[in-house]
């Protein structure tokens, strides 16, 4: 009896762990269908005529959209709404102290001197306007990610130097980026040497 217990509870307890697996993963193929069935139909854009970029993370997105969804159809109707072309550059308050534009023309720095950076806060959602640049990111996990400037409360924002797993993509005003605060980013630097002109905004979405 003590040989047979010896070996059918390691079995069992085997059998267990392999159903409690199969349970885990099922849930997260089911979760991963409803973000990508949810993103996909992009009604979350409410008429809004742009590509989100492939860099964005769903998941996170879809999470933190369904906690805030007003700040972000706040500014999906701003983007949508608005004459981007002629608008300023400047603030502009779309919900006080939750959703916030800035408008901004200018030279992209070479990529050197553009920081990688991330937000606790606030998300980024990033488009290029006119002209032409390149942004980078990589997960705030990233290994290779170091701390170059411990978080600053006052403005959101801690600077990383990354060595090695970011991607780039290049940035152009058929499609906008989100950078929720699981990324790392380097926004809109110079691509080679192009030494046109861009204009970019960047509307700051509220963390739930």
């Amino acid at each position: 009896m003590k040989i047979w217990n010896q070996i059918i509870i390691p079995v069992l307890f085997l059998l267990f762990l392999t159903e409690c697996n199969s349970v885990s993963s099922s849930k997260s193929q089911d979760n991963d269908n409803k973000v990508n069935n949810w993103y996909n139909k992009h009604e979350w854009l409410n008429g809004l005529k742009l590509i989100p970029n492939q860099s964005i993370n769903r998941e996170e997105f879809f999470i933190q959209y369904h906690k805030n969804k007003s700040y972000w159809d706040e500014a999906f109707n701003f983007l949508k709404m608005q004459d981007l072309k002629n608008l300023k550059a400047g603030t502009y308050i779309i919900d006080t102290g939750n959703v916030i534009a800035t408008i901004s023309s200018l030279i992209p720095m070479d990529e050197e001197k553009v920081n990688f950076e991330a937000h606790r806060n606030f998300n980024d959602l990033q488009y290029i306007i006119a002209g032409t640049a390149e942004m980078g990111i990589a997960p705030i996990t990233d290994t290779f990610a170091k701390v170059k400037v411990p978080y600053l409360d006052s403005t959101d924002t801690e600077v990383f130097t990354i060595s090695n797993g970011e991607k780039y993509f290049k940035a152009n005003p058929n499609e906008f980026f989100i950078f929720s605060p699981k990324e790392i980013h380097r926004p809109a630097f110079k691509i080679s040497n192009n030494n046109s002109p861009t204009k970019k905004i960047v509307i700051k979405v509220r963390v739930p």
